[in-house]
């Protein structure tokens, strides 16, 4: 295993969080039931939501937001192809289509309000939005359109967690505006629990089919028979095993404490990041303008046009930084190169442009300053002996 002087993350755990799982096993209660209800309850507080159901991931969040709209075959749901495949898989599995969105442009990596009304179709059921890298997209654009249209919006907020848009009516929590929001809370996001994600909503129809669908589709789970709640069961719905458990519900309570503190330090590593690498010639830095309202989950930079991007990771990795690259576009997976014939233009120029020089430095909250030091100055000694 690699120890490397910079990693591209590294998860905070501490003494609160041992604590917190070791109550659970002294409890006896492993799956999904008090400490669950509790998880729930503070996320949605945190949000302003009236719903949160915790899931065991952030893809099955999204599988089970697109199940509550009752997407199937024949329906098309636009979102970008810069992004994790799983946005795209969650789609696929309720038997729709993904439609590719181009992203606004190199210095805005979200998907564009604009290219989306021109991806429209009469099979266009939802759009299922981004925020990439914890910066919220241009909803404002994205929901006026879903309004004109009657679309349903699925917000895939899993790296955005207390991440704000700047919405007419004042701030609001991402993942909060649309139909429905998802978060992950995978080992490598701002709050994490190993795995697990959540699913949230305003819209009490929609919080009773996630419910009911992410447990087999019973009408009582486990814990409601135990306190003696109800005896048997009925299975309503076709559902699924989707339930998080016990022990990751209390390590996420701790975590979402800890989210605002550890989101406000993610910020004040980015702001030096962009101080310290303004001045080199052709790097875009992109999100400018965008940086309070962040949950700064990612910090992307693209390189400039010509840089050997192999090259420029090898030569930080000899240097004991590791970087990585979000993402491959979606569209470039063999799997996804087979749903359309060969040679389909997806029309995604700003896309195919940047996808190439992109590359994803550290970032981490217990990062220090000596560290961005070290990444910031092997990028630039990289360039300067280019």
């Amino acid at each position: 295993m690699t120890t490397w002087r910079v990693p591209l993350m590294e998860v905070s755990l501490g003494a609160a969080e041992i604590a917190a799982v070791t109550a659970v096993l002294q409890s006896g209660w492993l799956s999904m039931g008090p400490e669950t209800q509790r998880f729930e309850a503070e996320f949605a507080r945190f949000l302003g939501v009236p719903h949160a159901l915790a899931v065991a991931n952030g893809t099955v969040a999204l599988h089970l937001a697109c199940g509550a709209l009752g997407l199937g075959p024949g329906d098309e749901v636009l979102c970008p192809a810069l992004t994790f495949v799983a946005t795209a898989n969650a789609i696929l599995y309720t038997g729709a289509r993904p439609v590719f969105v181009d992203i606004c442009s190199p210095e805005h990596l979200n998907m564009s309000a604009l290219d989306a009304a021109q991806k429209l179709t009469p099979r266009t059921r939802a759009i299922m939005p981004v925020h990439y890298g914890g910066y919220p997209c241009d909803l404002d654009g994205l929901l006026a359109l879903a309004r004109k249209h009657d679309l349903a919006v699925i917000e895939d907020a899993a790296h955005a967690p207390g991440a704000w848009h700047q919405s007419a009516a004042g701030p609001r929590q991402v993942g909060t505006l649309g139909d429905l929001g998802c978060f992950s809370f995978f080992a490598n996001k701002n709050m994490t629990t190993g795995e697990g994600g959540m699913v949230v909503t305003r819209n009490s129809d929609l919080a009773d089919k996630v419910r009911l669908a992410r447990s087999h589709g019973m009408s009582s789970l486990t814990w409601d028979r135990h306190q003696g709640h109800s005896r048997t069961y009925d299975v309503a719905t076709l559902g699924y095993n989707y339930r998080i458990d016990e022990i990751r519900a209390a390590l996420g309570r701790v975590q979402l404490a800890k989210l605002p503190e550890a989101n406000l330090r993610r910020r004040e590593l980015t702001r030096s990041y962009r101080e310290k690498l303004s001045n080199i010639p052709g790097l875009i830095l992109p999100f400018g303008g965008l940086l309070e309202g962040s949950a700064c989950h990612l910090f992307p930079v693209i390189l400039p046009q010509g840089t050997d991007r192999a090259a420029f990771m090898a030569a930080l990795a000899q240097q004991g930084i590791q970087t990585s690259i979000h993402y491959p576009p979606i569209h470039h997976f063999s799997h996804y190169r087979r749903l359309w014939p060969p040679g389909f233009d997806h029309r995604l120029p700003q896309t195919e442009a940047v996808a190439p020089r992109l590359v994803t430095l550290p970032l981490f909250p217990t990062m220090t300053g000596e560290q961005a030091e070290t990444v910031a100055a092997a990028v630039k000694d990289f360039f300067l002996k280019a």
